[in-house]
């Protein structure tokens, strides 16, 4: 695959593919950089940091500015096109006060079945359920893994692993893996909390008969 080069803005967040991300940009770097790609009508690259710049990232494209401040500072609104691999990065690009480096873009392929979508809806939904959630979030909603891995509340960790992911059906099974360990503990620790709410409770048992 071809190479391609992309100023960096690296966050210690995921951004997933179609995904808006809001940001407010302050510092002199960025706003040079933000600027250069509103004059340019170009990209740029936020490569996930965790500790350390890590291999892999998303491609933002600039929506809309909200708000230009007195101090050159902005609001803007960016929204994430697809995923990349790193391929180098230079801590700041010729004459450039911002970092940047080649990439090599991840081709996205769709090729989930439906059988699996839906046992994935179902274990979603049972988690919602168990956490009282039917208010916040309706599965249904919802179109792919990468919507419902934000929705979830998967880790910072659990989204890089699935940024790095360029089949649907792969994603799919990891969160369907993710949440059949997870909700047994969750049910668990959900009777725990109505356990604890019963403490100090006047409570009726059925005398047992032996």
């Amino acid at each position: 695959m071809k190479k391609q080069q992309l100023p960096f803005f690296p966050l210690k967040l995921v951004a997933f593919p179609g995904e808006q991300v809001n940001l407010h940009i302050f510092e002199p770097r960025y706003k040079q950089l933000i600027n250069d790609c509103l004059i340019n009508g170009t990209t740029f690259g936020i490569p996930v940091f965790h500790q350390t710049i890590l291999d892999y990232g998303a491609e933002m494209e600039v929506e809309e500015v909200v708000k230009t401040y007195a101090g050159g500072e902005m609001d803007i609104i960016t929204r994430c096109i697809g995923a990349f691999k790193l391929e180098s990065f230079q801590e700041k690009m010729d004459g450039k006060l911002y970092a940047g480096g080649d990439i090599t873009r991840i081709q996205d392929t769709q090729n989930a079945e439906p059988h699996q979508w839906q046992l994935l809806k179902e274990l979603a939904e049972e988690l919602i359920d168990i956490l009282n959630m039917k208010d916040q979030l309706d599965v249904n909603q919802v179109t792919d893994s990468f919507q419902l891995a934000h929705k979830l509340g998967l880790s910072l960790e659990q989204e890089y692993d699935m940024l790095q992911m360029s089949a649907e059906a792969d994603r799919q099974d990891y969160m369907i893996n993710h949440l059949t360990r997870a909700l047994p503990f969750i049910k668990e620790m959900e009777n725990a909390k109505e356990r604890i709410k019963m403490n100090g409770h006047f409570q009726h048992h059925d005398p047992l008969n032996f």
